[in-house]
């Protein structure tokens, strides 16, 4: 069959077209979730911000309270799981009250849950340990009867910090504070009733910053190749692994064993604090967590059960404290280009 020079073009052309439309937009998906912070007043448009998680392959975000227009964006976007945070300041009524919680629900969940696919709500974020702490347990409660109640594939969890372990090196010897075994261990047997997962926030920046002196940068970015710190027969290269398992040795010694842990943030700020904060440095730590996460690989202490988490931020936010807060950020918010490459 004989085609004309025209008719032969046109083809290449379309298959250029395809090319084009599919091998850029078209990205592979990483496991690697990122947080949408929102302490900015230079932000882009909520849609604007999915069309650039759907860009990059992101299929999980991070929320820290219902919003409106965020979650109206989410419509539709069913293969993006959503985490939403309920408010600190929420706690308290919320706790009081059974009623307020079926309120609050009807009001912030509900109207979005035919096309958003909301995975997990968490119940405050770093109240535990605390003066608002106690306020958390009844509330993850009250939530669990009611998704339970509809059938509804949502989980409940909290989110906390490091701050609940009093000793944490070597790994093994990680240990909770007494506060925290009093509000976090409970929660903790609730979540295991379900295999729930915790949610931790865990960032090897902080512990450098305070001590560069006998933490090496390498071991902090997850750039060593060689094991840093021998304990017992676990060899750890990386800070972070270490982090994530002093927090698994802390809850098997309050009885809870094999509870899954998820990293709700970590980051690298690329500025704030001189030559420990710089775009390199923030690319370096956090492309070693996408590596990680998307490797399937765990830690020493699970090293059969895959990491899940999520980065922070996709933006960095300027009303939030100055300095290093305000430069965790992925991408510049007023022309949303990457602070450096990582997706």
């Amino acid at each position: 069959m004989n085609y004309s020079p025209k008719t032969v073009f046109l083809f290449f052309l379309s298959c250029i077209v395809l090319i084009f439309n599919y091998g850029l937009v078209t990205t592979a998906a990483s496991n690697v979730g990122l947080n949408y912070g929102l302490l900015g007043d230079n932000l882009p448009p909520p849609s604007n911000v999915i069309n650039l998680y759907k860009s990059i392959g992101i299929t999980k975000v991070r929320i820290f309270d219902p919003n409106t227009e965020v979650l109206n964006a989410l419509r539709g976007h069913r293969d993006i799981k959503v985490t939403v945070g309920v408010r600190d300041q929420d706690l308290a009524p919320l706790a009081a009250s059974e009623d307020a919680v079926k309120a609050w629900f009807a009001t912030n969940i509900e109207p979005y849950l035919s096309d958003v696919n909301i995975a997990f709500i968490t119940v405050g974020n770093e109240v535990i340990p605390g003066p608002i702490g106690p306020q958390v347990l009844p509330v993850m409660t009250s939530l669990t009867n009611l998704v339970k109640s509809r059938n509804l594939p949502i989980s409940i969890s909290t989110v906390v910090s490091m701050a609940n372990l009093g000793q944490s090196y070597p790994p093994s010897a990680g240990m909770f504070t007494s506060q925290a075994r009093e509000q976090l261990t409970p929660v903790l047997k609730f979540l295991s009733q379900t295999s729930t997962p915790i949610l931790v926030n865990i960032y090897p920046y902080f512990p450098y910053a305070t001590d560069p002196v006998n933490i090496h940068l390498d071991y902090a970015i997850s750039k060593s190749k060689a094991v840093v710190v021998q304990d017992g027969p676990l060899g750890y290269s990386n800070m972070f692994d270490a982090m994530f398992d002093a927090f698994l040795w802390a809850m098997e010694k309050e009885g809870v064993k094999g509870l899954p842990m998820v990293v709700s943030e970590t980051g690298w700020p690329s500025a704030g604090n001189g030559d420990m904060t710089t775009p390199l440095i923030a690319a370096t730590y956090n492309g070693n967590f996408v590596k990680h996460v998307d490797s399937g690989k765990g830690t020493p202490k699970r090293p059969s059960s895959r990491v899940d988490g999520f980065l922070f931020a996709t933006f960095n936010e300027n009303q939030k404290p100055p300095g290093t807060e305000q430069n965790f950020g992925l991408y510049n918010p007023v022309d949303m280009k990457p602070i450096y490459k990582l997706f």
